[in-house]
Formats: C-alpha cells, structure tokens, sequence
C-alpha cells in the first residue's frame, strides 16, 4: 500500500497574509500530526504568471518559509522543500504531457477564469496552459493520498486522478502480471489468499465496495509482500494492472472567511491586508485607520454592525460577549469606532505574537532556513527519484 501521505503548495508571489494563515497554514499544522506531510514552494508555478518578473519570485521564497515556520509548520514533522529543487517533478510532467489529452486541460474551470482575471498579463502560454498537469506531477510523484484544497481546487484532483488513470492503464501492463499475482497471492497464506480471493470475486462480479476495502486492509496488514507484489496486489484486485500512481484523494478545506482592512476578502490585489508578520505598530494604524458605517459620522451617531468591516473582522476574532457588546454599543453609539476596533487589535497582536517570536531565530540565523530546506529537498527527491524509477520502467525508458 502506498503511504498516507499528504501535498500541498505554495506559489511564493508576495508575502502571506493572515487570510493565508487562516485559509491554509492553520490546517497544514493540523495535518502535520496526523500524517507524513510535503509541503513545497511551488516556484515553477509563480513562474507561470511571473515568467517576466521572476525577481518577486526569488524575493518571496525564503520570506515565505520563513512565515510557514512562523505559523507553527514544524520541519521535525513535516517535509519542507522547494520545487525546482526536485527536478524529476519536471520529468514526470514531461512524461504524463505525452498522453494527457489537450482537452483536458482546456476545460479545467480555473485556466479561463484566471485568463479573465489577469487580463494585464500575457498568458496565452504553454506553461499556464500545462499548470494544471504541473500539478498533477507534483502530487503523484509523491504517490499523495490526500491533497487539501478548498472546493475551486477540486477539479484539478479530479484531472489529477484521471491522469493517474490513464497512466496506470497505458503503462500499468506488466508482462506476465497475472501470473506474477496469483504468485502473490500464495505468499499471503492460505487462510489470507483465500479471504483475498473471495473479496476480489466479490467486488469485480457484484460491485462490493466494501469488499474492496477489506481486502485493500488485508494488503495493508500483509507483512509477507514486498513492494512490488503489494502494488500487484492492489491492481489485481480491481483489473489485470499494476498501479503506477494512485489515484489521489481532495481533502475539502473549509473556505477562509477572512476578511480584509476594506470588508472585502483578504486579498494581495486589493491592498487590503495585513500580513503574517507585520509590526505591532503598523497593525494598530492599519485596523484604527479602518473605514466603518458611513452613517457614523459623529461620535454621536448611532451605527449598524452589519454595514461596516470591522464587525467581520470581529467575527473572527471575538467571543458571544465582546460581539454583543459590539452591536449594542454601535447601535445606541454608547462606543466610538475606536473603542470598536480595540478588541480586534488585542486578538490580532496576540495571535500573531508567538509568530513573531518563531520567526525571530531564522531571521537571526538563515542558515537554520537554508538547512531546514536542503534536508527537506533531499528527502523529497529521494521518494521522488524512486518513484520515477517505475514509472521510466513502465514507459520501457528504464536502459539499464
């Protein structure tokens, strides 16, 4: 059976923001206790729509580690690397480009909608057109069971699974396989073989999904099987073919409601917000010089929490009693703006001390980031190479 493993990027274009940390590191720090995590900086990918201005590329990728770090991303627990340091993710992209259909990628709902949005950039290009098979490359190489995105993510695994699939039964062929199986199956003994046997029966003739589990849980628990007898295993319970790349599965991440300085979502593109490891001083200017209710004009005028973009930010970040105090003192104006916006400053200082702090040793010492990223890339490209060993075995590209 293939590790549990979980992938996840990200593109280094800018500094993170707290609706990054809320969006995506609070969850990686969550997955990294329950699963081998590869989290890598996906600077092949900025590349795609920075290709003319790859500086900011360069600029934000050690800032970016740096702030994942921060966050609570722990190296002892978690894979950090960087892409284009694993350059067999490129090898793999080039393979699975030879079969993917051009269509497939054409119809990913995200390669318009980006054209559409970025309109002031050139990405008529093959690189964006091929990013989300990129993608695809990046997660199957490391044979990734879970890849957590939100929903507008989800069909990119949905191709990424199709790719896998069409790998699998193109390449998955092996001469002899079934014999090589049944072969197997006798190394499992004879009480296993048989149990195995009648769950694979039962799951090609009736449809038992549940059969498939079991007898996937079996293999699991099989110490007998090497590697390879195991992947055989697993296609032949489903087919006559070895599985290559597993299919992946998308881990649905809850959308990040984090809401920026102007009320609108977070967002680099609209200036409005504040950053992972922004100053105390400049976070108490940014949410005071925050715009309110227009109809507050006075300090005496009553206000309406609902028309104004610190409430959101309350709803983030206060308690039932702190967001009562809110509304009744905004509507009977018992409490000015500032007095309003003090708790949210208290909870965003607070929150973003022990980041601070956690990102103060690597600022000091660089080198502690550069070895941090050298062990990752190295134990990233060590089950990255193995695992395109089978696949140029597979594709009859393996010469020696």
């Amino acid at each position: 059976m293939f590790a549990e493993r979980v992938l996840s990027g990200m593109r280094p274009t800018g500094n993170l923001h707290l609706g990054h940390y809320h969006g995506v590191l609070k969850n990686w720090v969550r997955l990294q206790s329950e699963y081998p995590c590869f989290f890598f900086v996906a600077d092949w990918h900025a590349l795609t729509t920075h290709y003319e201005t790859p500086d900011v590329i360069e600029q934000s990728v050690w800032h970016m580690v740096i702030d994942w770090l921060a966050a609570g991303v722990d190296p002892n627990q978690a894979t950090l690397f960087i892409q284009s340091k694993v350059p067999e993710h490129a090898e793999l992209f080039l393979l699975l480009s030879m079969g993917t259909p051009l269509g497939w990628l054409e119809r990913v709902p995200t390669y318009k909608d980006q054209i559409e949005k970025l309109k002031e950039k050139d990405l008529q290009t093959y690189g964006f057109l091929g990013y989300p098979l990129l993608q695809a490359a990046d997660i199957l190489i490391y044979r990734a069971q879970h890849v957590p995105v939100g929903e507008d993510q989800v069909p990119h695994v949905e191709m990424t699974r199709e790719v896998a699939r069409r790998f699998n039964y193109l390449y998955g062929r092996e001469p002899g396989f079934e014999e090589k199986a049944l072969e197997a199956v006798k190394k499992l003994g004879s009480k296993r073989a048989k149990m195995y046997a009648e769950l694979r029966v039962a799951f090609q003739e009736r449809g038992d999904e549940e059969a498939l589990e079991q007898a996937k849980a079996l293999l699991q628990e099989a110490q007998s099987l090497s590697m390879a007898d195991r992947e055989r295993l697993f296609g032949f319970l489903e087919g006559s073919r070895k599985i290559i790349l597993p299919e992946p599965q998308a881990l649905l991440t809850s959308a990040s409601r984090m809401p920026g300085l102007d009320g609108q979502k977070m967002s680099k593109s609209y200036g409005n917000t504040i950053s992972i490891r922004q100053q105390p001083e400049e976070v108490i200017k940014s949410i005071r010089t925050m715009p309110t209710d227009p109809a507050r004009v006075r300090r005496t005028d009553a206000g309406d929490p609902a028309r104004c973009p610190v409430w959101q930010l309350h709803a983030v970040y206060s308690n039932a009693e702190t967001k009562q105090w809110v509304e009744k003192g905004c509507k009977s104006a018992g409490i000015g703006c500032l007095e309003c916006k003090q708790p949210v400053i208290d909870a965003i200082l607070l929150e973003q001390q022990p980041m601070l702090e956690r990102a103060q040793k690597y600022l000091d010492d660089p080198s502690l980031l550069r070895s941090i990223i050298a062990d990752g890339c190295d134990k990233a490209r060590k089950v990255a190479q193995e695992t395109m060993r089978e696949v140029r075995e597979a594709m009859g590209l393996a010469y020696d």
